[in-house]
């Protein structure tokens, strides 16, 4: 008998043993998301740019044109390039791979697109022979490396931005005493994780503009101001800090706006090479494109994301004093993305929401005239003839008929 409880303390006290561990284990740490990098040699990286032939769209990106060409980033992958002359039977030509890429701008057959930290520049004036004419290495130091939402820390240890770009990220969930460890990295913590000349027209997504012999860019803080004449070879003049979180840029009469997730910048190009600053108007936190005309910016704010709260709005600010922008109206939205204005009408990209047309004539008071639903709504660009839409994997065109905006065509890109 004695034996048996021998036996049955020896178990009761490993038991205890064992729940004493797990609780002692449970206090020195906790599970997080970690995002782990996908990294590349620089010199392979640079090496994947190519010229290829047309293939499907993986995600539709932000759109551009020149001439009869529509160009639309597939985003982080290159530009698929379409031959837009017959509006109701678009034609993909040519796709340029161009590896972490977001953004481009052309003039004068020259196309200037990011790729990560470098500038790439390419010849079109042989669209059936496109050429890779430059590069320009290391001008975005801050270039986005689109940390995964998710991502509470960043395992950084193994990558060196010397010899190494980042491609993309791993997710694993690691317990984590909060005393840091050797690969714990608070620098990489995530909460959230116009036409000129002959340059083309982007949409206002972008994050680069061309005016004249200027090619500006946006990325997180900085505003940096190239000089294009020599096309081929571009030049570097300046780059210095403006604000956080930038993420568009709008030129229209001799300034520019940037929009941010706190508020749109205004930029005098009184001396073009040296971008002056004018004021900050600020608003609710939300990711924000602008686009204006005359005297009035119209800007959509969207939320419910990283960018900043749960609601969505448009704001019709006055900006006839670049030194003291006013907010005369904001109108409710679902969750807003592009948007361009001509004549008396405004186009919003409401996301999910669908297309939807304003009547400007009486600004601040914004009517709803048009609603074209069902449609999964990215970014738009109104031409002179016609107006185009990418969503939903789709290259959308329409036509402007007296007071009446109708669908041309639909061109699906996959």
């Amino acid at each position: 008998m004695r034996f048996f409880y021998c036996i049955i303390t020896l178990l009761l006290l490993a038991l205890m043993a064992l729940f004493t561990s797990c609780e002692k284990d449970d206090t020195e740490g906790e599970f997080y998301n970690v995002a782990v990098p996908i990294v590349k040699p620089i010199e392979e990286f640079r090496a994947m740019v190519k010229i290829s032939e047309p293939r499907a769209i993986a995600e539709a990106g932000k759109i551009y044109t020149y001439g009869d060409y529509v160009f639309i980033n597939d985003d982080q992958k290159g530009v698929h390039i379409i031959d837009n002359t017959h509006h109701r039977n678009p034609v993909k030509i040519k796709f340029l791979e161009i590896p972490l890429n977001t953004d481009i701008a052309v003039k004068d057959n020259m196309l200037f697109a990011n790729s990560a930290m470098d500038l790439v520049v390419f010849d079109l004036s042989e669209m059936n022979n496109i050429k890779e004419e430059g590069r320009m290495k290391n001008v975005f130091p801050n270039h986005n490396s689109r940390i995964p939402a998710n991502a509470t820390f960043v395992d950084s240890d193994n990558f060196n931005s010397e010899t190494q770009v980042v491609m993309g990220y791993l997710m694993e969930t690691r317990k984590i005493e909060m005393a840091s460890e050797p690969w714990f990295s608070e620098g990489a913590i995530t909460n959230d994780a116009n036409y000129s000349g002959g340059s083309g027209t982007g949409g206002s997504l972008a994050r680069f503009n061309i005016n004249e012999d200027y090619l500006y860019v946006v990325d997180q803080n900085k505003l940096s101001v190239f000089n294009i004449a020599g096309l081929r070879n571009p030049e570097l003049i300046k780059s210095e800090w403006v604000g956080s979180d930038i993420e568009t840029i709008f030129y229209k009469e001799n300034h520019l706006y940037l929009g941010s997730s706190s508020g749109m910048y205004i930029y005098s190009l009184e001396d073009p090479a040296a971008p002056q600053f004018k004021s900050m108007f600020s608003h609710i936190l939300g990711c924000d494109p602008v686009v204006v005309k005359d005297d009035i910016a119209y800007v959509t704010i969207r939320g419910g994301n990283a960018c900043g709260q749960e609601w969505s709005q448009l704001d019709v600010i006055d900006v006839a004093d670049k030194s003291n922008p006013q907010l005369m109206i904001s109108y409710d939205m679902e969750n807003p993305y592009g948007l361009g204005v001509k004549d008396d009408w405004l186009f919003v990209c409401d996301g999910t929401a669908g297309l939807k047309i304003y009547d400007t004539k009486n600004t601040p008071n914004l009517e709803l005239t048009d609603h074209f639903q069902d449609i999964n709504t990215y970014d738009v660009i109104p031409l002179e003839e016609v107006l185009l839409m990418v969503g939903d994997n789709t290259l959308f065109q329409y036509t402007y008929k007296g007071n009446e905006i109708n669908l041309l065509s639909s061109f699906s890109l996959n």
